[in-house]
Formats: C-alpha cells, structure tokens, sequence
C-alpha cells in the first residue's frame, strides 16, 4: 500500500474511532391509534420520545374509531394499530391476515346514570335511553353481550343512542339521555359536573383486555424488529405511567382535555387532575396473560351470538406473542 493511501486510512480509521460508528438509521413506523385514553400510551410513547429510544422514526395517526384504523391496517396505509382486540377477529373472519402481538389496556367503561331518572341498577335501564359508543364496537359488544346480558336486558330493552363520547357526555348533563357508557376521561368529567350513580363497571365487574396491539401478518414477515419496538416502545410508556403519574397526568392533558379544564358550578377543575383520576381508575399492561385470551374466547363466542361474526376464528390463528415473551425474559 502506498505511504499515502496509508496515511489517509490511519486518519479515517482515527476519526471513526473519536467519533463513533454512525447512528443506525430510525426504522420508519406508520402507527394508528384511536383517540380515547385507553390509548394513552401511545400519546405518551410519542410526546416522551420513547418511539425514538427504540430506533422507531414513528408517524402517529390519531383515528375516531377502530373500525375505521382497522381499515389501514388491512389497506396498508398502517404499520400498527392500537385498538380494541374485536377488529382483528372480525377481519380475520373475512381472511384478513393481522396479528395481536401484545396488549396496552384492560377494559375500563362504566355505566353512570343521571340520580334524577330513578335508576338504581342495571334492571332498571329498562325502557330508558343510554348514550353509548358505535354499533359494532368493543364498546357495543360488551354492552349488549355482557353488561345488559347480567341483567337480563337485549338492547331491544333499551333506547340506545349511539354516538361520539363527547356528545354522549354533553347529552348526559343537558339531561337528554338518562345514562351512558363512558370510558375515561368523560368518566371522570360526568362524575364531577352531573349528579350521577355509577351503576357497573366492566373493569371491576367483567375484566377483559380491550386495547391490543394489531399488526399486518405482512409487518411481520418483512419488518419483524420492528414489532418488537414497538412493544418495547409501549412497555416504556406503561411503566412511566405507572411510576410518574402525575407527569404522565401533564403530557397526557393537551391530548383529552381542553386548556383550560373543567368549570364546575364556577369552580375551575385542572385539566391534569381529571387525567390524574382517569390514570388511577385504568388498568394499563403490556402483556396478554392467559386469562386475557379465555374472554377474548368469549368475546368472541358472544360476538358470534350476536351475528357480528359469522363463522368461528381460532384464537391461535390471530395471536403471536413471541416478542411478548422475549421481552419477559429480558433482565429489568
């Protein structure tokens, strides 16, 4: 080798060693998410950069409801999805391949009722309206296949009006319906601005794992790194949660709350201090146990019942936890 050429590979070798081996680039990651704070650590993941702690160059998209984000997952326009698990059994019946790699959040919705309409429990929903979530979602199928089902209710029973949660919330104070099924945090809000009566909760009373992490069998096939940050990503974001509440109770405010909070009765209500309670009342885990996959089982036998699914999906066929379990062997 020439003297020359020598010198200048001795310089590059030098700086290689001074300034380090060049970053590896971000894996680019399409993400949807639906806009409910069962999906809080997905805001989280992105606003404290844990996305970009594990290599993933994420693009979040926000969506109104699971069956419209499920629709990009199918379409390609999405890498991953969080959202409720029973968007991948009813496309997996139709022969979509999409996987559930991991779950975010255990169901939390509660029925509130307003104390002037004199319901005391679930029997007493009979011939009352109910404002609750889309026809056809993990909401609606909770509702009629497990919540009014315990009460010996169909939803022929009741006068439901399905609808947005925020107008479900702006219905149930202005007194034009007399209860509602409520996730968080308009759980939280109805509690502090309406005189109303919890009357069940699915979480206490029927616990089921409802936000689940859904990927295209396609992701997983050419991309299977990047499915494994993505739920290291989320596992960061659970457990800030759970240790720094009260900061994640500030990241999470602009996201589900209005800037200036909740007045109630002229009384100003910090917008973190409902996310506070909204945090402490949600069951949030990244794992799927073995009792998560028994009521998805039966979700899906109740969805069945309820012609939303019109042949029957093995479990095992839409399930992949390896990455799960790789990443429970790993040392805290």
């Amino acid at each position: 080798m020439k003297p020359f050429v020598v010198k200048l590979f001795l310089i590059a070798a030098g700086f290689y060693l001074l300034c380090g081996a060049p970053a590896a680039e971000a894996q680019k990651l399409r993400v949807g998410y639906v806009h409910v704070f069962d999906d809080a650590p997905v805001v989280i993941a992105r606003d404290k950069g844990f996305f970009t702690a594990e290599g993933l160059d994420a693009n979040v998209t926000m969506f109104t409801s699971g069956p419209t984000l499920v629709k990009g997952l199918v379409t390609d326009q999405l890498d991953v999805g969080v959202l409720g698990f029973t968007n991948a059994i009813t496309w997996a019946a139709q022969g979509a391949d999409l996987k559930i790699v991991g779950k975010v959040q255990e169901g939390f919705h509660s029925l509130v009722a307003r104390n002037d309409r004199g319901i005391k429990s679930l029997k007493d929903l009979k011939g009352k309206s109910l404002a609750s979530q889309a026809a056809g979602s993990t909401a609606d199928i909770v509702l009629k296949g497990v919540v009014l089902k315990s009460a010996g209710l169909t939803d022929k029973d009741v006068q439901i009006m399905y609808t947005a949660p925020s107008t479900a919330l702006a219905s149930l104070r202005a007194g034009r319906v007399d209860s509602a099924f409520l996730f968080e945090p308009y759980d939280s809000i109805a509690r502090a601005a309406v005189p109303v009566t919890e009357i069940y909760e699915v979480g206490k009373s029927w616990p089921f794992p409802c936000m689940v992490v859904i990927v295209p069998g396609k992701l997983i096939k050419e991309q299977p790194a990047a499915v494994r940050k993505t739920l290291a990503s989320l596992k960061r974001s659970i457990e800030f949660m759970k240790e720094k509440p009260a900061e994640a109770a500030r990241v999470l405010a602009p996201a589900f709350m209005a800037e200036e909070g909740l007045v109630v009765e002229g009384k100003g209500i910090p917008p973190e201090e409902i996310m506070l309670k909204s945090l402490k009342s949600n069951v949030f885990d990244w794992r799927l146990t073995q009792g998560d996959l028994k009521r998805m089982e039966e979700l899906s036998g109740i969805m069945k019942n309820l012609e939303i699914l019109k042949k029957d999906v093995p479990l095992s066929s839409v399930v992949d936890l390896r990455w799960q379990s790789e990443l429970e062997r790993q040392k805290p």
